[in-house]
């Protein structure tokens, strides 16, 4: 049986519109390591659309984005900060129909690191991203979120 992750990890109550469990809104992602893939399914449904029945392009971008940062979470016990997001949308990603979303660290590095991230829709490739994240301290973390780290971030800030 493979071991599903969600935003629990970081403890009730939190505001992350990607994988809060609870979020009204949010995609409330779950995630599971595939080798060194993270892996993510999702239906987009219509609240989520920009033009008639297919997903908006910054909610597309979005998705990437968390699937980065679980990533790290998953493959590194890290979290990190977004810092550049490069992204081709070679086709649209319809709403009601399953996505799924692969992401895999592609440059190592001990302050920065790169990750390509795949979304894939029936089979076919839909977008394709790289993205950096930087990987900041406690203190770092702590002073850009502009007050103390919740406990639960704690262990993936070192």
């Amino acid at each position: 049986m493979t071991k599903t992750y969600d935003g629990t990890l970081f403890g009730e109550g939190q505001p992350c519109f990607g994988c809060a469990v609870d979020h009204p809104i949010g995609f409330r992602l779950t995630f599971e390591k595939d080798g060194d893939d993270v892996v993510t399914r999702f239906v987009p449904g219509e609240r989520y659309q920009g033009p008639p029945g297919i997903m908006h392009g910054g909610l597309v971008a979005t998705l990437a984005d968390e699937i980065a940062a679980w990533v790290l979470v998953l493959q590194m016990k890290r979290f990190g900060f977004t810092a550049e997001m490069q992204c081709k949308l070679e086709r649209p990603l319809r709403v009601g129909h399953e996505v799924e979303g692969r992401g895999r660290i592609v440059k190592p590095g001990s302050r920065v690191v790169g990750i390509e991230v795949e979304l894939r829709q029936d089979d076919v490739r839909c977008y394709e991203g790289q993205l950096k994240f930087a990987l900041l301290d406690e203190g770092a973390a702590a002073k850009l979120l502009g007050g103390e780290l919740p406990d639960a971030w704690k262990p993936l800030a070192r």
